[in-house]
């Protein structure tokens, strides 16, 4: 992946107005979400997202006037439980749909006597969202420590059998996890593997074109801060601006090859910080308007 500087030097610009306190209703599509990792950030009211005064409860309901998707953050650390995500839902259009983040008890902090017990709790926790055909996917989000080990991979063949039949999609941090025999066993069990832009440091999951679930694209934006990822402070991590040129490039080198042959293609930005995530997935769907996004037969 070209660092900042190149991209910005070889991208295509084009001139991107975001003003965030217009709804964006009209810049839906119906083969691609675009959205945010996360809606309920009080810092994105200081940003301009939401008005002045909003409270956590009321975020959900206008986040939905400017997106048609989100990535619940949530569901990591919390285990989801149906009456909230039926509250949810009473906040956003039936066309709405969400994304989860599989609990972290089955991904970070993984017992080994009781996690089978907490992927049947989630699947009760989601099934509001699966009974409305609301629920575009299940992130596994898997750590960076989370190595290619014998081991690891019994656990996450178990885990993909456990929660067998809901649909996936599985997010790698660490780059020992890109190898031709991952992408054949995701494809084999038509799981998503999730698409990343992280900064381009040797230890992470690199960025690959690679479909292994033609019905879903699964795309995580977290921002290009080399230092934010080494200092191994969250906030700094994700305090990143892509800037319309750099959107312009990743459009231009990956858009084409991961749509081509798929269905539905979901985006989320996860670079929260100062309201950024909401900026940059608005940016994405002006630059995306009027590009085909899958053949008229999907």
């Amino acid at each position: 992946m070209a660092g900042e500087g190149e991209d910005v030097r070889e991208g295509i610009r084009r001139e991107v107005h975001v003003d965030m306190s217009v709804p964006a209703g009209s810049l839906s599509h119906p083969r691609w979400w675009i959205g945010t990792s996360g809606y309920s950030y009080a810092e994105w009211v200081e940003a301009g997202f939401y008005p002045e005064g909003t409270p956590a409860g009321k975020m959900l309901s206008l986040y939905a006037q400017r997106f048609s998707a989100v990535e619940l953050n949530f569901t990591w650390y919390q285990m989801p439980r149906p009456e909230a995500l039926e509250r949810m839902q009473e906040q956003v259009p039936a066309s709405f749909r969400f994304a989860a983040k599989l609990h972290r008890s089955l991904t970070h902090e993984v017992d080994a006597d009781t996690w089978r017990q907490q992927a049947a709790q989630y699947r009760i926790g989601i099934a509001p969202l699966i009974q409305a055909r609301q629920l575009l996917a299940v992130l596994i989000q898997l750590p960076g420590s989370f190595h290619r080990t014998a081991d690891n991979r019994r656990y996450l063949a178990a885990l993909l059998d456990e929660l067998a039949g809901l649909p996936l999609a599985v997010e790698f941090r660490h780059v020992s996890w890109a190898e031709e025999r991952v992408y054949a066993e995701l494809a084999r069990r038509k799981t998503t593997l999730a698409v990343v832009d992280t900064p381009p440091l040797p230890y992470l999951f690199p960025a690959v074109d690679v479909i292994t679930n033609p019905d879903l694209v699964y795309v995580r934006f977290h921002g290009r801060n080399l230092a934010g990822w080494r200092s191994g402070s969250m906030q700094r991590q994700f305090d990143y601006a892509y800037t319309d040129a750099e959107l312009q490039q990743w459009i231009d080198r990956h858009w084409g090859r991961l749509t081509e042959k798929t269905g539905d293609a979901v985006l989320f930005f996860n670079n929260h910080v100062r309201g950024q995530a909401a900026r940059n997935a608005l940016m994405l769907t002006q630059l995306l308007q009027g590009f085909r996004c899958a053949p008229s037969s999907t």
